[in-house]
């Protein structure tokens, strides 16, 4: 499967640049950092404006689907503070999270770490900030 262009905006790019100094220092698990910090180093920059409808950016809420098993589910992107994962709020910081970060609907996604292995496929965009003209959170 080849790999596919990711998108980031700047203010995602800048929050997630501060996260990552921030959190470096003190990181339980710097695999997810550095995960993280290898995806934000291959993305495409592009504004707030110019950002695909269809990219998976911070705050987004998409349906994925496990390509191991079938299984769907719903996940809003979120920055760790805010994860909730009881109400289908993912922290950037968790595997899955990484993995569909910057990712486009209908990408299929392979992420491998020592302790995860996903295929993921990016079914559909239920809500994303830039699109809804929402470009503050």
């Amino acid at each position: 499967m080849a790999k596919r262009q990711l998108y980031m905006t700047k203010n995602d790019m800048d929050r997630l640049d501060y996260l990552l100094i921030a959190l470096v220092a003190q990181a339980p698990d710097p695999e997810a950092l550095e995960a993280l910090q290898s995806e934000l180093d291959n993305a495409r920059l592009v504004s707030s404006e110019a950002v695909p409808p269809d990219v998976v950016t911070m705050n987004s809420k998409v349906r994925v689907r496990n390509l191991e098993n079938g299984e769907e589910r719903i996940i809003t992107l979120v920055f760790p503070e805010h994860a909730d994962p009881a109400v289908g709020k993912v922290s950037v910081l968790e595997p899955v999270g990484t993995a569909i970060l910057g990712y486009q609907v209908g990408d299929e996604i392979q992420w491998t770490s020592s302790k995860t292995k996903l295929r993921l496929k990016v079914e559909e965009m239920l809500y994303q900030p830039e699109a809804a003209g929402d470009r503050h959170l």
